[in-house]
Formats: structure tokens, C-alpha cells, sequence
């Protein structure tokens, strides 16, 4: 267990350093999305000027701190593609987005043919949009793509789907102090510098033989990749630049982030591909410094 760390509670009521005091909520359902961990793993943030995360997703830590730059990547087009409408438009992008939530819109029909044309149109302001529709009208909000690349999560029956307006407009004004890219993990940390901290949410170490890594993204991501990424922690950690992984508890993780302090905690599971496997479960944060 991590040792030297303050009570959630004193560490909000102090502003720890890069830290704002609301817990704010990602726009977007996300698998993994860390909002309700925000306060455990934003109280071990160090005071930085940048932070980076080479793995975004919906941005949870990203949008509960409030740090001078932000470098922020994922390797989901859709969605970065999406950052970047969000933070270049503001409110007329979000007013676009609002126009597809409607009744009529809320219909098994209207879902597929709006599928449809996410995974066809090559207008990529549209394609952003219809990708907040789908993200709030499919099943459990799972960003889920077949081997041809295309959104496949089907009609989620919702009876009045929530469009996440206040979200929008906060992380279009965080977002001002972002660069959002699309590249893999290892280019990405290896632009870090002294001043920096790191923040990787991976793709988690599957807790069985029988789970995916594919199933929330276009890629895979291999024992290799895991063992890399901790080998990159450490070497950034002895330049001096903190880096803080969130993973599953298992015996592969605990060895290979064995220079690391670790902390350990419980989570409740709220999204899966399987509804039976829905449960708690044991993640942890590993801390290179």
C-alpha cells in the first residue's frame, strides 16, 4: 500500500496542487471512465505544469484537474476527432449535437439509419456529432467496433436519453488549455519532459483468459504493450517526471509495476460486454516517482 497520503477528504478540502475542488462528469459513457475514482487518483497527482495522458478516453482526470497545458492523446479517431470539434466550436458545435435528440430520434429505426451514417459519411463535423447520438442512445453507452472498423453497438432503449449540455461547455472551456493527439502510447510519452506528469489509464490486463482487450476498441493491447509501458514509467520516473497507471490488481500487474508504490481499492463494475459480469472488482494505482 502507498504510505504518506492524505485523507481524501483533507486533500480536497487543501486544493492538492493541480487540483479543482467540483468533481465534474465526462460528457461521454465511457468503459473504464475513472469519474468516480477522480478524487482517490487525483489526490496523488504532483504539483506539474503539464499533465499528459496517453490514453484519454472520456477524460475524467483531464476535467478534475487544472494543470497549465494539457497533452492529451487516444487512439480512437472518432473521438479525438470529436475533442477537437468540441474545442474549437463550443456552443454552436454543442447546439448541433442537442438537434439529434429528439423523440423522433429516440426510435430503433432512427438509431440504425443515424449508425449508418456515421459509419459512411466522410463529414467529419457530422460524424462527431452523430458520435455523442450514438454514445447516448446505444446499449450502456459502448463504444464498439467490428473487424471492419465499424460502430456496431446496437439500439439501447432508452426512454429519454440525457444530452449532456453543462458537461459540453465545461470541457470546451478546459479544453482551451489542451492539445489533443492521436499517436501511439510510447510517442507520446517520450515527449515528456521535466515540469510533467503522466497519467495512463490502458487498456486494462483482462482478469480471466476469456476476456478481451478488443472490446471497447478498435486495437488490441498485449502483455508486450503492458510491459513496455511500465518500463517507460520507470525510465521516466528517473528523469524526474512522475507517472501514475491504473490497472486491474492481478499477479502480472503487481509484477510488472514491482518499482512502483502501489495502492489498491475496490470498484464498482457499471459497464461490460457481458451484463452477469458486472460486479466489484479490485483495480490499482501504481506510482513511478
Amino acid at each position: 500500500m502507498m504510505s504518506g497520503h492524505m485523507p481524501l477528504a483533507t486533500c480536497d478540502i487543501l486544493h492538492a496542487p493541480g487540483v479543482i475542488f467540483k468533481i465534474m462528469k465526462p460528457f461521454l459513457k465511457w468503459a473504464g471512465n475513472k469519474y468516480r475514482q477522480a478524487e482517490q487518483i487525483k489526490c496523488r497527482f504532483p504539483q506539474a505544469r503539464r499533465l499528459i495522458e496517453p490514453f484519454v478516453g472520456s477524460g475524467a482526470l483531464f476535467l478534475n484537474t487544472n494543470y497549465e497545458h494539457y497533452l492529451l492523446n487516444d487512439r480512437n479517431t472518432d473521438l479525438i476527432n470529436l475533442y477537437h470539434a468540441l474545442k474549437t466550436e463550443g456552443r454552436p458545435f454543442i447546439d448541433y449535437c442537442k438537434c439529434f435528440f429528439t423523440p423522433e430520434n429516440n426510435k430503433k429505426d432512427a438509431f440504425y439509419l443515424f449508425r449508418e451514417l456515421f459509419n459512411t459519411t466522410q463529414d467529419t463535423r457530422l460524424k462527431s456529432a452523430l458520435f455523442v447520438y450514438l454514445n447516448r442512445h446505444c446499449f450502456n453507452g459502448l463504444c464498439r467496433y467490428n473487424s471492419k472498423n465499424k460502430f456496431n453497438t446496437p439500439f439501447g432503449k432508452y426512454q429519454q436519453p440525457y444530452f449532456p449540455e453543462q458537461e459540453m461547455l465545461f470541457f470546451h472551456q478546459q479544453a482551451q488549455k489542451a492539445l489533443f493527439k492521436m499517436a501511439h502510447f510510447v510517442e507520446i510519452m517520450e515527449t515528456a519532459q521535466l515540469g510533467d506528469v503522466v497519467y495512463c489509464d490502458p487498456p486494462y490486463v483482462p482478469l480471466s483468459k476469456t476476456a478481451h482487450f478488443t472490446c471497447y476498441s478498435q486495437e488490441g493491447f498485449s502483455q508486450d504493450q503492458h510491459i513496455t509501458l511500465a518500463s517507460l514509467a520507470q525510465q521516466l520516473a528517473n528523469k524526474g517526471i512522475p507517472v501514475i497507471i491504473s490497472n486491474h490488481q492481478t499477479d502480472f500487474t503487481l509484477s510488472i509495476y514491482k518499482e512502483a508504490s502501489i495502492e489498491t481499492f475496490e470498484i464498482q463494475r457499471n459497464i461490460s460486454c457481458h451484463g452477469e459480469k458486472r460486479g466489484k472488482t479490485t483495480e490499482l494505482l501504481a506510482v513511478f516517482s
